[in-house]
């Protein structure tokens, strides 16, 4: 065991949406009777991707003791796509552009590398 940063999820805010599962590119999430769940906690790697899209709140990084982030395991877990995830200026998916999470106007959105300089500037 090792402290590090980890997903946390609350389930009496998850709604099940699913919405978490696409952007965590390791697999860690899935959808277990109706509420979001880490299905193996070596998978996360804590970077929280997932948190910002999340509508209820339902999901934090922390920092605990937990099992250490297994690369190769992450590696080899299938990758998911949502076309529910675009960016909110472009409205191009992930299979169109690069997509990265930001934070803006306190809100958590969308951004494609193409459309991300016009949010800057």
């Amino acid at each position: 065991m090792v402290e590090r940063s980890i997903v946390k999820i609350d389930e009496e805010k998850c709604n099940g949406c699913g919405k978490c599962i696409a952007p965590c590119a390791e697999g860690a999430i899935e959808i277990i009777d109706g509420k979001a769940k880490i299905v193996s906690e070596d998978l996360c790697d804590g970077m929280g991707f997932c948190v910002g899209v999340c509508p209820t709140g339902a999901l934090s990084v922390e920092s605990r003791q937990t099992l250490q982030f297994n690369s190769e395991k992450a590696a080899q877990t299938p990758k998911r796509s949502d076309s529910s995830i675009y960016c909110n200026i472009c409205e191009r998916d992930e299979l169109e552009r690069y997509l990265i999470p930001v934070r803006h106007d306190n809100d958590s959105i969308w951004i494609c590398t193409k459309c991300l300089p016009s949010l800057i500037h």
